[in-house]
């Protein structure tokens, strides 16, 4: 586009743009985006939000001599204030010398303006997909593209806090094999492939209470926002550019980063928000019984880049994951509702509650097996009494015990204790843990395990 139309961010017309999009007296303002747009379309593109960063953060001076950065954002019909209001945040809170170029991907979206209008704003450039490529390729289109040594990725649906870029680019320039997170929380990922965040051990919030803002080494990252160098990109084999649409990138960038030599860590001081989203506002195209393509150029790469056995990474990246033993049916949280099932830090003869999911394993994690024990570690639900209402006890597993026997029935929804023929029921839960019932419709007997191993 010519520079000559170009205008700085404060003098885009955010009216002009976001007015024609704006949601009609009576239309759902969650059906476009699964976010509420009218409220979207009423913040300023440039609004205040509040500096949430650590107090060390805010005193700490940053290098001065950092390379600059192309900041790729891919978007497909997304809000066009939530746009807006992304590519502003960039703008409006990094040093202008440090923003070489924002790149707008438009993943043919309906309304090719979405972006192009943007690209009248100093420092955007714009590119539009022909057809939809989904997140991966569009990224990589955007890095190929990219003029800067560094190339810093985010989501469309982002607003950049205070002083977000310099403690990213000051890390990157300290260690080339690096990918950075702009998150706070250490992520992982369970065994449904499925993202989620972790909790810090103890031993990890004890060793930190010097240097609360130091970099925090992951396992995993959610992959919508994240920072490194564009050599070490091309070189790591960017994306796999047959992974369509959007959804597991995350996992597959990961394990490559850290089996092929580097490494991902999150940096406290820089705070980006992000919009999570309960749905997706969109379609997922042939996203479904796809088999999958040749991957012998991958397997190639892998053995070029000299990367470890995925084994490596469970053992020494992620030894907190545990991996399911052969004797398991089912494995993980066991689910009703929002509540899962938790020891609630009770040992042996202690009793078992519920308590709100935190999918970070610990007390909530357990174990169906082939042996019908429901166990975790080395402890199994025991009815000690086989009359309705009495409450279940945690003891140590034994094999031939029948009143530890277990059972899934309708259609894995239930646990029936197969010697008293009564189910599992979180119905005296508040007054003093889990019993046994006569088996019903009740919700408080619906129990789902996060993994079925055996359907």
């Amino acid at each position: 586009m010519d520079t000559i139309s170009k205008v700085r961010w404060p003098d885009f017309n955010q009216e002009a743009y976001v007015g024609g999009t704006m949601v009609r007296s009576g239309q759902d303002p969650y059906a476009r985006n699964k976010f509420n747009q009218v409220e979207s379309d009423k913040l300023r593109m440039d609004r205040s939000i509040p500096d949430t960063r650590h107090d060390q953060c805010q005193r700490k001076q940053w290098r001065v001599d950092l390379p600059a950065t192309s900041v790729v954002i891919t978007f497909h019909n997304e809000a066009r204030s939530a746009l807006l209001r992304t590519v502003v945040s960039v703008l409006k809170r990094s040093p202008p010398h440090l923003i070489k170029e924002i790149i707008l991907v438009d993943d043919y979206s309906n309304d090719p303006e979405d972006g192009a209008l943007l690209g009248k704003i100093e420092k955007v450039r714009v590119l539009r997909n022909d057809r939809r490529e989904g997140l991966m390729r569009s990224r990589v289109r955007g890095a190929d593209a990219a003029q800067a040594k560094v190339l810093t990725f985010l989501d469309s649906h982002c607003e950049c806090n205070e002083r977000w870029l310099e403690p990213l680019l000051e890390r990157v320039a300290e260690r080339l094999f690096l990918l950075i997170e702009v998150l706070f929380w250490a992520a992982g990922f369970d065994w449904n492939l499925v993202f989620k965040w972790d909790y810090m051990t103890p031993e990890q919030r004890r060793s930190r209470q010097g240097n609360p803002v130091a970099p925090i080494k992951t396992p995993m990252i959610a992959g919508g926002l994240f920072v490194m160098d564009k050599l070490y990109f091309e070189e790591l084999g960017k994306y796999d550019m047959m992974m369509d649409v959007w959804g597991g990138e995350n996992l597959e960038i990961s394990f490559r980063v850290w089996q092929c030599g580097g490494s991902l860590e999150i940096i406290p001081c820089s705070r980006v928000g992000h919009v999570f989203r309960k749905q997706h506002p969109y379609t997922f195209p042939g996203g479904s019984g796809t088999v999958f393509a040749r991957i012998q150029s991958r397997l190639e790469l892998r053995k070029k880049l000299g990367c470890k056995p995925f084994k490596w990474y469970l053992d020494n990246v992620y030894p907190e994951l545990r991996v399911p033993d052969h004797q398991d049916i089912a494995f993980g949280a066991l689910q009703q509702g929002t509540n899962c099932l938790d020891t609630l830090g009770h040992f042996a003869d202690g009793v078992v509650g519920i308590y709100e999911c935190h999918n970070a394993g610990g007390n909530q994690e357990w174990a169906l097996t082939k042996e019908k024990s429901v166990k975790h570690m080395d402890l199994c639900l025991t009815v000690v009494d086989r009359s309705p209402g009495s409450l279940i006890r945690l003891q140590g597993c034994r094999e031939n015990d029948s009143r530890q026997k277990w059972e899934q029935i309708e259609g894995n929804s239930k646990l029936r204790h197969v010697g008293s023929n009564l189910c599992l029921d979180s119905r005296t839960a508040k007054s003093g843990g889990l019993s046994v019932e006569v088996c019903g419709p009740a919700l408080s007997q619906q129990w789902k395990f996060s993994l079925n191993l055996q359907q």
